[in-house]
């Protein structure tokens, strides 16, 4: 057997297949893609982180900030109710070394009492400083002022200053001070009344300039005349309203809010009743001026000389008054209730509203107004209710306990015990409407001189018509519905406007009279835009033509 030829050349590689060269590719393309993949997670991974710390951070900070905030409003108040503050501990200190300083005033000690003075400055000072910055007291701050303070304290006790001493001066001193306090009390409430019964100066110049104009022009006078006698203040078809009052700029509000809000204006007739000092100044005003053709009555209670002492007990008790109606001299004892430190309450124009039958004997119903009411509605449908027959027609103000008849009137005295019902209901003057016939028959009038001479020495009551009021009309009043009359304008300054606008009479009763500077500002312009605009236009009307006259002015 042949053997085969040794070969000797170089073998040749062989090639690897096509298929294989791409998977390899694929394979590293894949390998790369995870590669990256990987490599993006990890840092969104760690952005996140971050993120979350920085959140956490960002909310630390805020709520430290927070905290700062809360630290920084630190209210000093609670902080002196706080047991463990120091500014507790000031005050309590504070207040010991006070009554120390009194003591040792009392023994003559007066270096003592100044170097407590001084201590008990620098810790109003400290307490101001702290209140100021709204931080509380620090340690360093209230250590040196409390260790000195507590060294003079026992010097204090040192100087046999003991508790009984202390508490001996303290309660004289205490006493001292209540009763200086009630005298102040008295006194506030006296000015108070003095401010509410006086009239500003440019209002009080429309009288004399009235006046002037009353003594100068007799033509006034003729058209008064004209106005007593007119046969329409007789006419029951009309209605009549009346009014007693001094003050000419309360009542020319009252007339000119009613008369502006009534369906029928002309068949308005007003019935007022002054005083001998205002007369002719309020004849000289309703004269000259025009209250859309309403008729106006003016008289004065000096030519009533059948209400005369001896058979009205008010007279007796009105012996002491002045010029204009008022007593000459009014108590300013501590004792007295500064309620009833007014003196309108002695006045007798307060008391004629239990004489309107004799004033008006010709007349069958009337409605009864205050000075200091505004009317926002029509009232003539007052006129048309039907009272079931009772005298009077009012609102009631018995919703809260202290306007039952027992706050106003001694029920201690058997007499009243006896006939009257402490838990009746109280009503209000100020919107009245009067049945005059049912009132004579019932001789309202009589009750009201009963009352007041039981009352002779003032152990029913102390002053004040309404009292007498509450007892002449006591069965006889026939409540009306409360959004007639809203009161409490003069001394409540919370009441719902919804109510006033609701209101057809609005009553500022109480010292904070609208004409006053002393008047709630929220409620004046309700009385303005009916008195004071229209007065002041028709003064200067009247002033301008003084001037073209050239006629002194009477007031500047």
């Amino acid at each position: 057997m042949r053997r085969r030829a040794a070969d000797y050349r170089r073998r040749v590689r062989r090639r690897l297949s096509i298929w294989i060269w791409v998977f390899l590719v694929l394979f590293s393309v894949a390998g790369c893609v995870l590669i990256f993949v990987q490599h993006n997670f990890q840092d969104q991974d760690h952005s996140q982180i971050q993120n979350q710390d920085q959140d956490r951070q960002t909310l630390l900070d805020r709520n430290v900030r927070n905290i700062q905030v809360t630290h920084n409003k630190l209210n000093l108040t609670k902080e002196i109710g706080s047991a463990n503050s120091y500014a507790r501990q000031l005050l309590e200190q504070m207040t010991l070394a006070k009554a120390y300083v009194v003591v040792a005033k009392e023994h003559n000690n007066l270096h003592l009492a100044w170097q407590l003075s001084s201590k008990i400055r620098n810790c109003q000072s400290l307490l101001s400083k702290a209140a100021m910055r709204a931080d509380p007291i620090t340690q360093e701050e209230a250590e040196p002022l409390i260790i000195s303070l507590s060294s003079l304290i026992l010097k204090s006790q040192d100087a046999h200053y003991d508790l009984a001493t202390t508490m001996m001066t303290m309660k004289s001193h205490i006493q001292a001070l209540e009763a200086r306090a009630n005298a102040a009390t008295v006194q506030s409430a006296y000015f108070g009344n003095l401010a509410a019964e006086s009239l500003p100066k440019n209002l009080h110049c429309v009288n004399v300039k009235l006046l002037a104009d009353w003594i100068t022009n007799t033509r006034i006078k003729e058209l008064a005349d004209e106005n007593n006698n007119s046969p329409r203040l007789l006419d029951n078809n009309l209605y009549h309203f009346c009014l007693f009052s001094d003050n000419l700029v309360a009542v020319s509000a009252v007339v000119n809010s009613t008369v502006s809000n009534a369906d029928h204006p002309k068949q308005l007739m007003f019935h007022i009743v002054t005083n001998d000092a205002n007369y002719a100044a309020m004849q000289a005003w309703f004269v000259t001026n025009d209250f859309k053709g309403s008729m106006i009555e003016i008289q004065k209670v000096e030519d009533f000389t059948w209400l005369n002492a001896s058979y009205s007990p008010a007279v007796k008790k009105s012996k002491r008054v002045d010029f204009f109606g008022y007593p000459l001299e009014v108590s300013q004892d501590s004792e007295t209730d500064p309620r009833f430190l007014n003196q309108k309450y002695e006045s007798l124009l307060n008391h004629l509203r239990f004489y309107i039958p004799e004033i008006y004997p010709h007349l069958e119903k009337v409605v009864f107004l205050d000075d200091d009411v505004i009317v926002q509605k029509d009232l003539t449908p007052l006129f048309s209710l039907d009272l079931h027959g009772n005298v009077n027609g009012a609102v009631e103000t018995c919703l809260e306990a202290h306007h039952r008849l027992y706050k106003y009137l001694n029920f201690s005295n058997p007499v009243l015990s006896s006939k009257i019902d402490p838990q009746g209901c109280g009503w209000a003057f100020g919107l009245n409407v009067f049945d005059l016939v049912a009132w004579r028959n019932a001789n309202v009038t009589g009750m009201y001189h009963y009352w007041e001479e039981q009352n002779a020495d003032g152990n029913l009551w102390k002053l004040g018509t309404l009292p007498a009021g509450l007892l002449a009309f006591y069965g006889r009043t026939e409540p009306l519905d409360r959004r007639w009359h809203v009161l409490g304008l003069g001394f409540d300054v919370n009441i719902d406007s919804r109510m006033i606008e609701s209101a057809a009479v609005v009553h500022f009763n109480g010292n904070m009279k609208p004409w006053l500077k002393i008047g709630f500002g929220r409620y004046k312009p309700l009385w303005q835009r009916c008195s004071r605009k229209q007065m002041f236009i028709k003064l200067e009307m009247r002033e301008a033509w003084h001037k073209r006259r050239k006629v002194a002015e009477p007031c500047n």
